[in-house]
């Protein structure tokens, strides 16, 4: 992939400057959700379960009974994920008619083991829904995802998720999960990853997250993809942060600049790096 404007400084004060001029900025971009379409259980539970499925590099994970209806059996000595399941229980309640109705309430959460595919053997499996498994690979920067070890996946929005999440584990496995197809979200993520990697994402969310935004805004003007940057999304992301940080939508962009840079010269330089990696040496010239 050829890069525009290395100079993510230069691109990075260009944006800053724009910012001062919100009216000017194009529309934010609408997101474009995920809904899958393949029946695999865990594509069901809660984001944070997913979250805990893809930490552990896996794109299903059930449990042994489900495993067994699928006609699979979990491999003896085999770990596993365990995901947190709502304990739930009916409480009767009278309405303003006086009428008792039963509702059910959750009143709290209880550990169930879960156990990855690649931890089954058996019969096979129906074929997944491959558009976007393929719709990841072509990801730009999925390079960088592979050198630094992070699982790139893929999950149903529903209306009330985040539209994607950066997330990493104590023993070093990482995971971006998109519940869109908007680049500027992937490019969201990533740059959440390179920031772990420079900072250990010290700070308040406020740093972490207008850094995110607006490095991500960066690297994919920096790629030429200006569309996707959606700068308009942006000012409007960053400008609600830096509102309940009661600081200048501006002036906290200014303040994480260095921070932005960085990030945006780590993943542009690991994507080089991959780049000439992947490259076949050339053959001796022959007389």
């Amino acid at each position: 992939m050829k890069f525009y404007g290395k100079h993510s400084q230069d691109v990075a004060e260009r944006i800053v400057d724009a910012f001062r001029h919100p009216e000017r900025l194009p529309s934010a971009l609408a997101p474009v959700f995920i809904h899958r379409e393949d029946d695999v259980p865990c594509r069901r539970w809660s984001w944070h379960n997913q979250l805990l499925v893809a930490l552990c590099a896996t794109v299903d994970a059930r449990g042994i009974k489900q495993w067994n209806q699928a006609g699979r059996k979990v491999k003896k000595g085999s770990c596993a994920i365990w995901i947190l399941a709502p304990c739930v229980k009916k409480v009767a309640e009278k309405n303003d008619q006086g009428q008792e109705k039963e509702r059910q309430v959750i009143y709290g959460f209880r550990s169930v083991p879960v156990f990855a595919v690649e931890d089954t053997e058996g019969d096979a499996l129906p074929e997944g829904d491959g558009k976007y498994d393929s719709w990841v690979k072509e990801l730009p920067l999925t390079e960088v995802a592979d050198a630094w070890g992070i699982n790139v996946g893929t999950f149903s929005h529903r209306g009330g998720n985040p539209l994607g999440y950066y997330r990493y584990a104590s023993n070093g496995n990482q995971a971006v999960m998109l519940g869109v197809e908007n680049l500027s979200t992937w490019a969201h993520e990533l740059v959440h990853a390179a920031d772990h990697r420079l900072t250990n994402l010290k700070g308040e969310k406020w740093h972490k997250e207008i850094v995110a935004e607006l490095g991500g805004a960066v690297l994919l003007e920096c790629l030429g993809m200006t569309h996707d940057a959606d700068l308009g999304g942006a000012f409007s992301y960053i400008e609600q942060y830096a509102r309940d940080a009661k600081v200048d939508t501006v002036r906290a962009c200014i303040q994480v600049l260095d921070r932005v840079c960085n990030c945006v010269k780590l993943i542009l330089d690991t994507a080089e790096s991959a780049a000439a990696t992947a490259q076949p040496a050339e053959l001796p010239a022959t007389a």
